[in-house]
């Protein structure tokens, strides 16, 4: 019997289909995915605890990072595709630590974003993220769905920012060798921020995006610096030409978001949810000393609705406040927040270079 399913775009539609595709893993206990090579360590961060017992038990299940470095995750030979990876660190590192992923040799990252923005988790403070593509379980377990094709190769990086060694680095990256059909875009995600947001500018989560592909999602952590509603900006997304005015505009942050009428549900209280394709899985409220803000973690997946672009791409999302209240009249206050957004999509190759990523202290939560 042949085989002709090449085991990519999976649901629950077609998993009991067969398939010649191979299933392979990195880890910490087998550094290649290699078949047959798990579990061999003869040293790591597990030995001493399995001294007694040796070889297969446990003895490479993490890795530490020195300070100022970088390591190589996964180097993959294709053609395949990343279906699943899961990672978990202490929250100290969230921000220091940077996920790079290079597809088919390319010289600069299609992935260049913190490791905790990458999972929805931006303010170093641990979140649980119920979402498709993206889940976060206790305490800190990252896991991504996000399916990424490559033709020849992948490469993925970590790299430590920080003078001090990071210890503990736990992770797993779940892949296939298959063919990959032409129509096959690679997966993108990028990291900006603003702090503060220059006054009456919007936030731009992408600029200079070159080729054709589709917006997937974002995820931003959001910390407001004024009283009141923050929440009424519109995103846009200007794509193929437009200039001045984009072709699509929404109505407001928690509607983009998914939610309605501030968030505010029980009254006088943020409504926290997380769900399928959007959530606000994190709020971060003043305890009165020294956590001043006002913090938010949000994300939307376009999964059913990707947002299509043949040739160029730019999306901004405005932040809005209430100046002023009286006889049911507002007026707006443009405000001047802390914004870190992470925008994922999917376009051909080549893709246009990143700006340059902030060094330690412009990624740092403060």
């Amino acid at each position: 019997m042949s085989n002709t399913f090449n085991g990519l775009g999976l649901h629950l539609g077609n998993l009991s289909t067969l398939s010649s595709a191979q299933t392979r893993s990195i880890s910490a206990e087998n550094f290649t995915g290699e078949k047959g090579k798990g579990g061999m360590a003869t040293e790591g961060t597990g030995a001493i605890a399995a001294r007694e017992l040796g070889r297969p038990w446990k003895i490479s299940p993490s890795i530490n990072i020195a300070g100022n470095s970088t390591v190589t995750l996964a180097e993959i030979e294709g053609p395949g595709a990343i279906q699943q990876i899961w990672l978990t660190v202490h929250p100290t590192f969230w921000r220091r630590l940077v996920l790079r992923f290079y597809w088919d040799g390319e010289e600069t990252p299609s992935v260049e974003v913190p490791v905790g923005d990458f999972f929805c988790n931006g303010w170093g403070v641990r979140c649980n993220v119920t979402s498709l593509p993206v889940a976060v379980n206790p305490a800190g377990g990252f896991n991504c769905y996000w399916e990424m094709p490559f033709r020849k190769s992948a490469r993925i990086t970590i790299e430590n920012i920080a003078p001090d060694e990071v210890r503990g680095f736990y992770y797993q990256i779940n892949y296939t060798l298959t063919d990959v059909p032409e129509d096959r875009a690679y997966f993108h995600a990028q990291w900006r921020r603003n702090n503060p947001l220059p006054y009456k500018t919007d936030h731009t989560l992408l600029d200079g995006v070159k080729g054709q592909g589709h917006f997937i999602g974002t995820y931003i952590a959001w910390g407001v610096n004024n009283n009141g509603w923050w929440g009424e900006g519109e995103i846009k997304f200007f794509m193929d030409g437009d200039k001045d005015y984009p072709t699509i505009c929404g109505t407001g942050t928690e509607d983009y978001f998914g939610g309605a009428w501030n968030f505010e549900f029980p009254q006088g209280q943020y409504g926290v949810f997380s769900s399928p394709f959007s959530g606000m899985p994190q709020v971060i409220k003043p305890d009165g000393l020294y956590q001043s803000q006002q913090r938010f973690g949000l994300y939307r997946w376009h999964i059913m609705d990707p947002v299509r672009f043949q040739e160029d791409l730019r999306v901004t999302i405005q932040a809005i406040g209430w100046r002023s209240r009286h006889n049911d009249q507002v007026r707006y206050l443009p405000m001047q927040d802390d914004i870190a957004s992470t925008s994922f999509w999917y376009q051909s190759e080549p893709h246009a270079p990143f700006p340059a990523l902030p060094d330690r202290d412009g990624l740092e939560v403060i």
